[in-house]
């Protein structure tokens, strides 16, 4: 299941030359030696075997040949169990979730489950129980730290999503984005997580009578969850559907995964 992604192309040999982080990475988390098969995701999103060719441990440096087409025909890969290319989505559609801010640490757990669920776009919202110190902390965090986490968490999962991170937005800049969106009413749905069971809709009857959805919003709320107004002014402004789950009260990071599985299973 596990996948290296590459952040360029390779050259017009199909060489590859993986260097720094990467290097150890194959080297040390993967073990590749000269002969193994490794699937590798390029820039354009097709998923590719290659084999390596060779390792230089002074130089720090190991070179991957993209292998020619095989007919369909399954190569002996190091990785394990189903491969990456056997993953690849089965339909059109897109996952966004929309995670009111929480602790820094928090946020990159849900950043790694949701990418490791094929979740494509993460929206962090400025939510009235998200702490001042979180919301700083996330808007000046380096972007290369989360990239880092979604790169780690795709080859470990496999993912064929590109997942990205949204820049910080208020509620309301959310409610606008996702009514901007080019789809029809009937082709979009999204749904938000509350503690209380007032209105809450069953899942699968919300999308029973849609014959087609291209784009799923899933709300998650920070440590404290997602305030009475808020939660309103998400209904009326946007048509989000309130859902409660009849479990334990959940921690945020682990009502995002739980939230994810549980709309995923139902829709697809």
């Amino acid at each position: 299941m596990r996948q290296f992604i590459l952040e360029k192309e390779p050259d017009k040999a199909g060489l590859i030359t993986v260097i720094g982080k990467d290097f150890r990475y194959l080297r040390q988390v993967l073990r590749v030696k000269v002969g193994d098969m490794i699937n590798v995701r390029i820039p354009s999103g097709a998923l590719k075997n290659s084999t390596v060719v060779s390792v230089e441990e002074n130089a720090k440096k190991i070179v991957l040949q993209i292998c020619a087409d095989t007919n369909g025909e399954k190569e002996k890969s190091i990785t394990r169990g189903v491969q990456a290319d056997e993953i690849q989505m089965q339909n059109e559609k897109e996952y966004w979730l929309f995670q009111f801010i929480p602790k820094p640490q928090k946020f990159e757990q849900i950043v790694r489950q949701a990418t490791e669920c094929g979740i494509k776009r993460i929206v962090p919202v400025i939510g009235e129980y998200s702490e001042k110190n979180s919301i700083n902390a996330l808007k000046n965090s380096k972007q290369e730290r989360l990239e880092r986490i979604i790169k780690e968490a795709r080859q470990q999962s496999g993912s064929p999503v590109d997942t990205v991170v949204n820049e910080c937005v208020t509620l309301e800049q959310a409610v606008e984005l996702w009514n901007s969106m080019d789809e029809v009413k009937d082709e979009k749905i999204a749904f938000v997580l509350s503690e209380r069971d007032e209105g809450s809709n069953d899942v699968r009857k919300v999308i029973e009578d849609k014959e087609k959805i291209t784009k799923i919003g899933i709300v998650v709320g920070s440590e404290g969850g997602i305030s009475p107004a808020e939660v309103e002014f998400m209904l009326e402004k946007a048509d989000f559907k309130p859902i409660h789950f009849s479990v334990n009260i959940l921690r945020c990071e682990t009502a995002a995964l739980y939230g994810i599985a549980a709309i995923q299973t139902a829709v697809n």
